[in-house]
């Protein structure tokens, strides 16, 4: 665990010696979602629980250390007015794409919140896998097909949650669809039609390809994901290095052992 502390706080010296200033208006109001087009699937807890969401969970221990990144998060995004954020990883199989679920879960419950979960990972999605749903639509048809973003949005049965998915896995163009003008309209649609919401991205692992750089003008702020014991020290420095000029909320320790339990989170 030290490599991957000691790193993290090297990185933190160096945002914190030179950041960019990226804020997004905010919205005084807060309305509640309206599920009127919006496809509404119950997901039955026994699949949550199995997938490891923190809804109903009886780990209490995963369950408060989520709810402790969301206030971190939600405190850092509400002081800098920002809106977006992206959520990705050194490499792969570190926990990202349930990382993401969970702290969007986290903000959910918390009443006065409500947030948007988007399934920007082209190259290997998996977010509605994790509500074990079968998307009959996903982000690729809204940019290619040109669906309308209504037909495309499914709330899990979670009030004040709604997600985003993505079917269509190893796309080839996945950089580019992601930096395309079409996507920019996303991003657009969602934080002014919701201007209280968070809207989360989970994002493909940074270092296999160039879609986070690509993707990363529409974006606030990065969250980091790593994995104890799993995540180079040298991976994680050349993360940071990608992103010394994006606003980093900070990293994600998963998995660690620290207090002996085997799977809890640090931030």
């Amino acid at each position: 665990m030290d490599r991957i502390s000691k790193a993290i706080e090297l990185a933190a010296e160096r945002r914190r010696s030179g950041k960019l200033e990226k804020k997004l208006p905010r919205s005084e109001s807060a309305l509640p979602f309206e599920y009127t087009k919006t496809r509404r699937i119950a997901v039955q807890p026994d699949v949550m629980r199995e997938n490891r969401l923190i809804v109903g969970s009886d780990q209490q221990i995963i369950v408060d250390a989520y709810k402790l990144l969301r206030t971190r998060v939600l405190h850092r995004m509400q002081q800098n007015n920002w809106r977006t954020l992206g959520i990705t990883s050194p490499g792969a199989n570190v926990g990202k794409t349930l990382t993401s679920v969970n702290l969007a879960i986290s903000v959910a419950m918390k009443h006065e919140h409500t947030v948007v979960l988007v399934d920007a990972d082209l190259r290997r999605p998996s977010v509605n896998k994790c509500f074990g749903i079968e998307a009959e639509y996903g982000l690729l048809d809204y940019l290619e097909e040109g669906i309308p973003l209504d037909r495309i949005l499914i709330n899990p049965g979670i009030d004040g949650f709604v997600i985003i998915p993505s079917h269509n896995h190893g796309h080839a163009l996945s950089s580019e669809r992601l930096s395309s003008t079409r996507m920019e309209r996303l991003v657009r649609e969602l934080t002014e039609r919701y201007p209280d919401r968070l809207v989360l991205f989970d994002l493909p692992p940074i270092l296999v390809g160039d879609d986070v750089e690509a993707f990363s003008p529409y974006l606030d702020a990065f969250l980091i994901v790593v994995e104890d014991g799993k995540t180079d020290t040298a991976e994680y420095a050349k993360t940071i290095e990608i992103l010394e000029h994006e606003d980093v909320l900070g990293t994600v320790l998963n998995k660690s052992d620290e207090i002996g339990h085997g799977y809890d989170y640090y931030y």
